[in-house]
C-alpha cells in the first residue's frame, strides 16, 4: 500500500516540497504522452487520499475520476505532455523525461526534490530519486500517476469524438484489436506515432 515514507524521509534530510512524478501512454500507438508533477504540503492529508489511491491502473475509471478531484483540491499539481511530433523527433523516452519536465515546471512553486516512478531520473530534475514501482508505494507519484492517466484520457476521448473508428475512447490510443482494425480499414491519422512499429509498417505498405 502508497503511503508517505519515502517523502517523509526526504522531509527529514531538509527538503519540504518533495514532488513525486509520472507518466502514462508511454506505450500507446497514438496520442501524446502526459506526465504530472504532485506535491502535497504536508502528510497529513485526508483519509480519503490515504485509503484509496494506488497506483492509476490497478483503479477503476469511476475511482480514478473521483480521486483526481481529491487530489487537485488537496495538492498541488503540475500537468505536461510531450506531443506526437515530440516522440517521433526525439524517440518516447526522451519525450516522456520532457513531459516529465513540463509537468515539474507547471507547479505554481518549484519542487526541493523530485521523486520519479521507474528507476531512471534526468540531471535537470536534480534532486531526485527514481523509486522503482515508485507508483505503489508512494502517494504522492501514485497521484501523479491518477492525475496523469484521467488527464491523457480525457484527451483521447475528446479525440476520439473527431476521429471515430480506432476506439480511442476506450483503448486511449493503445494496441487494441478495436484500434488494428480501424487503421486497416481507415489508415493513420495525425495522431498516430510514426516511429511506433504498427503505424511504420502501415506507411512501408503504402
Amino acid at each position: 500500500m502508497a503511503d508517505f515514507s519515502i517523502e517523509q524521509g526526504i522531509h527529514n534530510q531538509g527538503y519540504c516540497r518533495v514532488a513525486g512524478v509520472d507518466e502514462v501512454g508511454r506505450g500507446a500507438w497514438a496520442g501524446p504522452v502526459f506526465a504530472a508533477a504532485v506535491i502535497f504540503s504536508n502528510t497529513k492529508v485526508s483519509s480519503e487520499i490515504y485509503s484509496e489511491i494506488n497506483d492509476s491502473k490497478k483503479l477503476s475509471s469511476k475511482k480514478r475520476e473521483c480521486l483526481h478531484e481529491i487530489i487537485i483540491r488537496e495538492a498541488e499539481v503540475g500537468i505536461g505532455q510531450a506531443s506526437v511530433e515530440d516522440i517521433d523527433n526525439m524517440n518516447i523516452l526522451n519525450a516522456t523525461f520532457l513531459a516529465m519536465e513540463r509537468a515539474i515546471s507547471n507547479l505554481e512553486s518549484k519542487a526541493d526534490f523530485i521523486i520519479i516512478d521507474g528507476n531512471q531520473s534526468r540531471p535537470v530534475f536534480d534532486p531526485s530519486r527514481p523509486i522503482i514501482k515508485g507508483d505503489t508505494i508512494s502517494l504522492s507519484i501514485a497521484a501523479a500517476s491518477i492525475v496523469a492517466k484521467v488527464s491523457r484520457d480525457r484527451l483521447m476521448i475528446r479525440l476520439d469524438s473527431k476521429f471515430e473508428g480506432y476506439g480511442w475512447n476506450h483503448n486511449k490510443g493503445y494496441g487494441t484489436v478495436t484500434h488494428k482494425t480501424g487503421l486497416d480499414k481507415l489508415g493513420i491519422t495525425i495522431h498516430h506515432r510514426k516511429t511506433f512499429k504498427p503505424i511504420i509498417n502501415i506507411l512501408s505498405s503504402n
